[in-house]
């Protein structure tokens, strides 16, 4: 059941595009802010290397857990008035990490602006709830950019931000930007009409938090714990029953905080299965080629740049993904969303193959990283669309939430994969141990492989009407 509030005067489509894709970008500015201080937060926080990396773990555990639940949050009390919490919690977290110089303030901060990731599925539904039905596909497809767009020019940001002042002020700026974000939040968007007054889910809620750390921990810690461990192994077990256990609640109780009978649809299904390839292949360009271009000239293979101009090179893909947007929208409304997305998969995986021919000049890495986010590009401003034709639209906020968890598991495994790959092929170069050119192969190869299949399960994506409850635009966008 929905309720529609009174209706309030709508700004212009350009004001809300303008609005949700900063936010996007901004709020994407978190997950690459922290890595140019990579090799000195141990010392930075007087900690282990093992308990540091905890700063870049908790914004990815936060994430993925408030994605899902911040969209049934948004769906049921205001879209608008979620990614305002979403934002603040970003600012205070930032504030944390600026003033903190201890590992515990800094992972608690780190954690706070994770919760913000929530805030690009928010604003794509909001876009839905707003946007006349002809905008809303390329609105979308914009939005969907924003997440490679803010990890691309985050990057060279970060790093010359840290090279040429202190690190305290990335987290400074972070802050700035997320109370710019809230401004305008608040004065250019009313809040959405659309809700569905339920109790909300706090059992299932738990439970999926619950089971999401205990499957995202091992797999971002396996490596330097072992994937044989007991605590892994153990872990790994917990999440399984857990989430079982979650589901089995889920399809019983009367508002689910996931609706598992929507989520089992094939179009829903295929799509977040996907998207779980999609996520894991795209995150080769954030790991892979800036080692593949900082790595010493000595090992034979490696480019020599300093991180800054590392991220320099690899800063065109964000633009290209921006630059494909409306190419996507328009591929998407004459041929249908999933065909979009099927090209999108075998375009990275096109791209992959170009770094695994050539990847011994700078150009070589800048032309496939480029490739590869026109891809990605592509299949991201896809996945929303089929999602949104198959789902009513008093559940869009929480079903996207869902499928950006899905690329979240994707981006976590393949650090996992990939991380595991170049540390067990590995060369000496005097005291230090680096990652031979057949272990970049090697990934390159997997990250071909996992598009491969991201097309193939998006092939079985069915044609069909969209879901009772959709918008017209959903309508329009869910035909193939």
């Amino acid at each position: 059941m929905s309720r529609t509030l009174s209706p309030t005067p709508k700004p212009s489509a350009g004001m809300v595009v303008t609005t949700l894709a900063f936010c996007g970008i901004v709020v994407s500015l978190m997950q690459t802010l922290i890595i140019p201080l990579i090799p000195e937060l141990p010392k930075l926080l007087n900690a282990s290397a093992a308990d540091a990396s905890w700063a870049i773990t908790a914004t990815l555990l936060a994430g993925a857990v408030v994605t899902p639940i911040g969209g049934r949050l948004g769906d049921m009390f205001g879209k608008r008035r979620i990614l305002l919490l979403s934002l603040a919690a970003m600012v205070v977290g930032s504030v944390l990490c600026a003033i903190g110089d201890t590992l515990v303030v800094v992972v608690v901060g780190r954690a706070l602006q994770g919760l913000a990731m929530g805030a690009i599925p928010l604003g794509i539904s909001i876009m839905r709830d707003l946007l006349p039905p002809h905008k809303v596909g390329a609105a979308v497809a914009t939005m969907s950019a924003t997440m490679g767009v803010g990890g691309a020019i985050g990057l060279p940001l970060a790093a010359f931000i840290a090279q040429t002042s202190s690190w305290h002020m990335l987290f400074w700026a972070s802050a700035v930007l997320g109370v710019l974000c809230g401004a305008l939040v608040w004065l250019v968007l009313p809040e959405s009409s659309v809700r569905t007054p339920a109790k909300f889910d706090g059992v299932g809620a738990a439970g999926l938090a619950v089971g999401l750390v205990a499957l995202l921990v091992p797999i971002t810690k396996g490596t330097s714990w072992g994937w044989d461990s007991p605590l892994t192994i153990g872990l790994f077990a917990f999440s399984a029953l857990t989430l079982l256990a979650w589901g089995f609640y889920e399809l019983r109780v009367k508002a689910p905080l996931v609706d598992l009978r929507v989520s089992a649809r094939p179009r829903v299904l295929f799509t977040n299965l996907a998207s779980v390839m999609v996520g894991f292949a795209m995150y080769g360009t954030s790991l892979i080629f800036p080692q593949l271009l900082m790595a010493p000239a000595a090992t034979g293979y490696g480019l020599d740049q300093s991180m800054l101009n590392a991220g320099l090179a690899l800063a065109p893909g964000g633009l290209v993904m921006m630059a494909l947007s409306p190419v996507s929208a328009r591929l998407s409304a004459r041929r249908g969303p999933k065909v979009t997305l099927i090209l999108g998969a075998l375009v990275i995986a096109a791209g992959y193959v170009v770094a695994l021919a050539l990847n011994s000049e700078l150009w070589q890495l800048v032309v496939s990283s480029m490739v590869i986010s026109a891809g990605v590009g592509l299949a991201f401003a896809a996945m929303p669309a089929l999602i949104m034709g198959a789902v009513p639209i008093t559940e869009t906020a929480a079903a996207n939430g869902l499928n950006s968890l899905m690329r979240a598991i994707g981006t976590s495994t393949s650090a996992a994969v990939m991380s595991m790959v170049l540390a067990s092929m590995t060369m000496q170069l005097g005291p230090v141990s680096l990652p031979t050119i057949d272990a970049f192969r090697v990934t390159f190869a997997i990250a071909i492989g996992a598009a491969v299949l991201s097309a193939v399960l998006a092939a079985f994506i069915p044609a069909g009407t969209a879901a009772p409850g959709t918008t017209p635009a959903a309508q329009d966008t869910a035909r193939v």
